[in-house]
């Protein structure tokens, strides 16, 4: 049956009626897929992530150079209807694909429609026209009304009980530029006179379910083909190749690229509709000798692109999902450049971005104090020294390259050892016992945690460490390491910064701890618990920790103020510090004064004061009575 045979059976009356009181429906509760910009592939209607059947329409988006649009038969398999599917005219489609879509189209141009339904359906429009492939108007399995602004796919389609197939039609923009609607309405027709849910048509209704709705903007000419700044993006990523299904990403990456490896500028250029730009001159540019390279237009990470081999690539492309990769000018050189892309003398990416260079030098920090025929070192140390959870060791490293910018050096790129000259018998080895794995200048894991030998006698040594490169065998030696090593604490004195104090002032309390011969004790025992009773003063800092361990130099030191807490009366006191796990020990028992601040001379003060002062008068006068003497002879 041909269509020109259908339109002459459908009454306008009819069509009228259904306009008139069918077409209120409710919308359907269901999530839908994200739709493809113009210019990029169709969606597939296979996988997971299209969403509920029936509950999305999609637009056709790939290019289309031909002089028409094209679509299947109305219901064919899955993964051939949208493979078929191209608009023409089509010139912005937004990303969603549910009830509130929207799509600018050129005044007579056709939307190329396809959708994976699980029931019958209907297409209306508020204007335009609905049109079949030829397959499908020779099987006769469609209805058309009066205007074809309503379009009731039949055969397989209205059979369905069960299961999805694929659906498709074509919509003709009308010549008149404006708003208009497209609607996909889904379900089963309930009639009128028994209620009975039905197979649409034009004589038993229509589905009462909105599946997906697009307003159309149908326009005379196009504004496109110009950049637009708004719809185009241009994002850096320290991956090799694009991971993400959004091209670009739509955030710069905020990783480190170590030496060797490139950097990513993936960009998207759109105009005024979200629809790639033609192809034009594309020019990046680096600074300070980087190297740049275009990669394939649409590659969306299936390819990675090249290093280039000089600071300006020019390529003639559209700049849709393409990717430039910025390399180092010198290997093993750091580099900071500042990378520009323009299209067609038009600047429309700027990024500046960092590779770092080789080990160059070690930073060495925080040396503690071994302990005697061991190379143990101290967790509580280390978590000081790097300001986070680290294991234990007596050591910081921090790698850096000839920049200054750190460098995360893992087992893969090399090996940390001594230099093995500056041994001795008291430090008889230096190795790193947990390598850095971040290059943030924030991070606990920038540093490299390191470690040394102690022989069986105290004493000291400045050793070296050096680093050496797997691949290329290039070795950078630390600074002298000024290690020393010590027998764990036994006893202990104590001392105040001052013998007076003033209310209100600060107190230091220094505690040096010595190991059973005499020296200062290492950094790796803790001394363990302790009481401090101090008159007049109050703790800042002190917190009795059985874990604590001490300064390098064996020592531990607590800040007090003085009279600034409860009733204070000026004075002389002894205060008693103890340590209850050093059974050698006695404890520490500093004495101090304190005072107000005011005048505090006592009478007796003034009393000697007086008689100083008679007796200096006293001598003056005898002195000048042996003058006079003196000059009357």
């Amino acid at each position: 049956m041909s269509k020109t045979t259908l339109r002459k059976r459908i009454a306008l009356t009819a069509t009228t009626a259904l306009f008139a009181g069918m077409l209120t429906v409710a919308s359907a509760p269901v999530a839908s897929a994200n739709h493809p910009a113009v210019g990029s592939d169709n969606q597939a209607l296979t996988g997971t992530t299209i969403g509920v059947p029936s509950s999305y329409l999609f637009v056709a988006t790939r290019s289309n150079s031909g002089a028409a649009a094209t679509v299947t038969a109305t219901n064919t398999a899955v993964g051939t209807i949208e493979d078929a599917a191209l608009s023409k005219g089509l010139l912005y489609k937004d990303t969603s694909s549910g009830t509130a879509q929207s799509a600018t189209v050129l005044a007579g141009g056709t939307l190329s429609l396809y959708a994976l339904v699980a029931t019958t359906i209907a297409y209306s429009a508020s204007g335009g026209s609905f049109s079949a492939t030829l397959a499908d108007v020779a099987a006769g399995v469609s209805q058309y009304s009066s205007n074809n602004a309503i379009s009731i796919p039949g055969g397989y389609a209205q059979d369905r009980g069960t299961g999805t197939t694929g659906t498709a039609t074509l919509w003709t923009a009308p010549s008149t530029v404006g708003t208009y609607t497209i609607s996909m309405l889904t379900g089963f027709a309930q009639t009128a006179a028994t209620g009975a849910y039905v197979f649409p048509s034009f004589t038993n209704g229509l589905p009462s379910t909105l599946g997906a709705k697009i307003t159309v903007t149908v326009v005379a000419a196009s504004g496109g083909g110009a950049y637009s700044a708004a719809y185009s993006a241009c994002n850096t990523n320290t991956a090799t190749m694009p991971s993400s299904s959004t091209y670009p990403s739509g955030v710069d990456s905020t990783g480190a690229v170590a030496d060797g490896n490139p950097w990513m500028i993936d960009f998207n250029l759109k105009d005024g509709y979200q629809a790639a730009l033609d192809p034009g001159n594309l020019v990046a540019t680096a600074t300070n000798g980087a190297l740049v390279n275009f990669g394939a237009t649409s590659g969306m990470g299936t390819t990675t692109p090249t290093a280039g081999t000089a600071s300006t690539d020019v390529a003639l492309q559209s700049g849709a999902n393409t990717t430039l990769i910025v390399t180092q000018g010198t290997a093993g050189a750091p580099v900071t450049t500042t990378v520009t892309i323009s299209y067609n003398g038009t600047t429309v990416c700027t990024k500046t971005v960092t590779i770092r260079g080789k080990v160059a030098s070690l930073e060495i920090g925080s040396v503690g104090t071994g302990s005697l025929s061991s190379q143990a070192g101290s967790t509580i140390w280390i978590e000081a020294a790097a300001g986070g959870v680290r294991p234990a060791g007596l050591f910081t490293v921090l790698a850096k390259d000839s920049a200054g910018n750190l460098v995360s050096t893992p087992a893969t790129l090399g090996t940390y050892s001594a230099v093995a000259s500056s041994l001795t018998t008291v430090v008889q080895s230096v190795s790193v016992v947990s390598p850095s794995s971040s290059v943030s200048s924030s991070s606990p894991d920038r540093f490299n945690i390191g470690t040394y030998l102690c022989g069986d006698t105290a004493g000291s040594g400045n050793v070296k460490l050096k680093f050496t490169t797997t691949g290329t065998g290039e070795a950078v030696e630390s600074p002298a390491i000024a290690a020393r090593c010590a027998s764990s604490p036994y006893t202990f004195t104590a001392s105040t910064d001052k013998a007076a104090y003033t209310q209100g002032e600060i107190a230091t309390v220094t505690v040096q701890f010595l190991d059973s011969k005499g020296n200062k004790a290492n950094s790796v025992a803790a001394p363990g618990a302790s009481t401090f009773t101090l008159p007049m003063m109050t703790a800042v800092d002190y917190a009795s920790s059985a874990t604590a361990v001490t300064k390098a130099d064996g020592t531990v030191t607590y800040k007090f103020t003085v009279g600034t807490t409860g009733t204070f009366s000026a004075g002389t006191y002894t205060g008693v510090i103890a340590y209850t796990g050093l059974a050698a020990s006695t404890n520490a028992t500093p004495t101090y004064k304190v005072s107000t601040g005011g005048d505090t001379t006592s009478n007796s003060d003034i009393l000697k004061s007086i008689v100083a002062l008679i007796a200096s008068i006293n001598k003056q006068i005898q002195a000048l009575q042996k003058l006079i003497l003196s000059r009357r002879k």
